[in-house]
């Protein structure tokens, strides 16, 4: 079993935790919508230069950088279990 936690696994990962989470169907477009609403993959399912940029993106990179777009500052720890991060 993989987590995809790497870079360029952005659709791969966003499927594998939507599987995990007990999403059924077709669980990769599912990813793919959710890509598309947040500007990541256009009509296509190609990687948007916003999707491309994120894809370069580990998970622990992604995360941080949700953590400071949200505004958190100071010592942040990320947790790969949870794939969140907190203050130290």
């Amino acid at each position: 079993m993989t987590d995809f936690s790497g870079a360029n696994q952005l659709i791969d990962r966003l499927t594998w935790q939507l599987k995990n989470s007990g999403m059924t169907g077709d669980v990769r477009q599912a990813a793919l919508d959710i890509l598309k609403s947040r500007g990541h993959v256009n009509d296509k399912g190609e990687l948007t230069e916003a999707g491309k940029a994120r894809n370069a993106m580990t998970a622990k990179e992604r995360a941080l950088d949700r953590a400071k777009r949200a505004g958190r500052t100071g010592s942040l720890t990320y947790n790969p279990q949870t794939n969140r991060v907190t203050r130290r």
